[in-house]
This record gives C-alpha cells, sequence and structure tokens, in this order.
C-alpha cells in the first residue's frame, strides 16, 4: 500500500474514532450537567414522580394554548391561566394541581436536555409534570387529547399541564370514601400522583410511607401556599 493510501486509511479510522467518542460524551454530558444543576441549584431529589404510571396518538392534533412550548427559565406560576382552565375540566383543585407543578420543579424543564437525558435513560419522564410514557398513555384515554403522543410533552406544557390534571382525576376516583391519618384528601391525591394508585390506597389504609413519599409529601405542603398565591389570580 502506498504511503497516501495509508494516510487516508489513517485518517478515516481517526474521523471514524472521533465520531464514536462524541457520540459516548452526549450521555455523559447530560448526567455531569444534571449534576451540576441539581446539586447547585435545585436542592433535594425525589427522582421523577415514580407514580404508578395512569392515558397513542397522532402528531396531527394542534398543540394546546399558550403559552406552551418552553422558553429559558421556568416559572410554575407563569402556567397559572392553564392550571385554572385543566383542574376546572378535570374537577380538581387547582391549588393541588399547581402544587404538584412546584413539587415537579427540581429539574431542568428545557425539552433539548429532557430529551437528550431520555436517551441516557430511557425510563425518565417527560414535561413540566414529570410524566412516564405509561401514566400518559393510561391517562389520554377517552380524553380530549387522547390523539396526542408522550414525546410531545417537552414541547407542551399545556398538554403537561392537562394530562396531569386528569392523572389527579383519576387518584381521585381511587380514593376510598374514609382513611386513616390525618391526611387530607388532596395530600392522598398528590401521593397517588407521586407513587401510584396502589401506594396510594396503603397510605390511605394506614400503611406507613417511604422517605421518597414523605419527602414529596412535605414539600407539597411547604408549596401549598404558594400554589394557591398563583392560582388566585
Amino acid at each position: 500500500m502506498d504511503p497516501d493510501s495509508t494516510d487516508g486509511v489513517a485518517m478515516a479510522e481517526q474521523r471514524r474514532r472521533g465520531g464514536r467518542a462524541q457520540w459516548l460524551l452526549l450521555p455523559i454530558a447530560a448526567l455531569i450537567g444534571w449534576g451540576c444543576v441539581h446539586a447547585g441549584l435545585l436542592g433535594s431529589d425525589s427522582g421523577s414522580p415514580a407514580r404508578t404510571p395512569p392515558p397513542g396518538a397522532s402528531s396531527s392534533a394542534k398543540p394546546s394554548a399558550t403559552p406552551s412550548a418552553p422558553s429559558g427559565s421556568y416559572d410554575p406560576a407563569d402556567y397559572a391561566p392553564q392550571v385554572r382552565k385543566y383542574a376546572k375540566k378535570a374537577d380538581i383543585s387547582a391549588q393541588l394541581l399547581m402544587a404538584i407543578l412546584y413539587n415537579e420543579d427540581y429539574k431542568p424543564h428545557d425539552a433539548a436536555f429532557e430529551r437528550s437525558w431520555q436517551k441516557y435513560k430511557p425510563d425518565a419522564a417527560f414535561g413540566i409534570a414529570n410524566m412516564h410514557r405509561a401514566a400518559f398513555d393510561q391517562t389520554k384515554r377517552g380524553r380530549d387529547f387522547a390523539s396526542r403522543k408522550w414525546e410531545e410533552l417537552p414541547d407542551d406544557r399545556a398538554l403537561a399541564v392537562e394530562a396531569a390534571a386528569w392523572y389527579l382525576h383519576d387518584m381521585s376516583a381511587e380514593l376510598p370514601s374514609h382513611w386513616a391519618g390525618s391526611y387530607t384528601r388532596e395530600e392522598l391525591m398528590a401521593l397517588g400522583y407521586n407513587a401510584g394508585g396502589g401506594n396510594m390506597a396503603a397510605f390511605a389504609r394506614g400503611a406507613k410511607m417511604g422517605s421518597q413519599a414523605s419527602d414529596y409529601l412535605t414539600r407539597l405542603r411547604d408549596n401549598w401556599k404558594k400554589a394557591g398565591s398563583a392560582v388566585a389570580g
């Protein structure tokens, strides 16, 4: 093989390795970025709403009302109109829905970041309400957004609010008439959102909750007054 040919093969191999290395760095960069933001800015971690996921879809459906598309910094209070609208439709407390958004505001809600992170962690949740695929697909059945896709959640925050509202509606329907302990109805619904309907029923029977559920409930109570102020306007 002549020198020019050898150099060409070497250069091609170098480019191939470089491209592979660049691809492998993507999840690592996302992980590092997540860790830095999470540790430095976002406080304690409870994981994505690990609720027992509750509702497939055509991309022809139009996005929900504004403000919807992510744009830089995120404040749940900016979505108070959507919270009031969908809470009313789902017959749930707007204050509860807003408090859930505050609870789920522990990680960056940037569409590009969420998709990069999901490539690294396929079971990650999407959207400002941190909803898992199975939860969304179950919740949307028979609803106005039945044709929408879980993959749209990072780009359509109004859709995320709507899905969370109906998920909470479904949690409410699963609550028993009476329950043990001093939990309010809204607190049990929030625990259902975070830990799933089965765990919510267990807590209602008096089962002791783990640290994640306990932390979620504490943050809900901490966010309760702020959420009420946000939806009062």
